[in-house]
């Protein structure tokens, strides 16, 4: 099974140079999660399954604390999901940054992270 949230938007202020730390950026997060239920999700409760309202607010925490490099928040947001959720298998995670500064216009950076148990 997998759940998922897909272009969760944020502005944070994550960026190796210190304007993008003090000016902050648009970032969008796609979290997919996979695991094998434990029970029945014909049983219709949510302790069964992953929470995305619950993914969403570990997102929101890790994206309030300001860092260098995505990569290192990305992290941060796996690390906290599998600490809430024992029991997911793979952790499929992108942080897109839109309009990074790098001289030319882009539409965004991105990185993604993956965690197999």
């Amino acid at each position: 099974m997998i759940v998922a949230l897909h272009g969760v938007e944020f502005f944070a202020y994550h960026g190796f140079y210190p304007e993008e730390q003090k000016l902050g950026s648009r970032f969008v997060v796609d979290i997919e999660v996979e695991f094998i239920p434990a029970n029945d999700i014909a049983e219709d409760d949510l302790n069964n399954t992953v929470n995305y309202e619950q993914l969403y607010e570990i997102a929101c925490e890790e994206m309030k604390l300001t860092k260098k490099l995505i990569e290192t928040v990305a992290q941060g947001i796996i690390n906290n999901i599998v600490k809430q959720y024992d029991f997911v298998d793979v952790v499929k995670l992108t942080i897109n940054k839109l309009n990074p500064l790098i001289g030319a216009k882009t539409k965004s950076s991105s990185v993604t992270l993956t965690y197999n148990k």
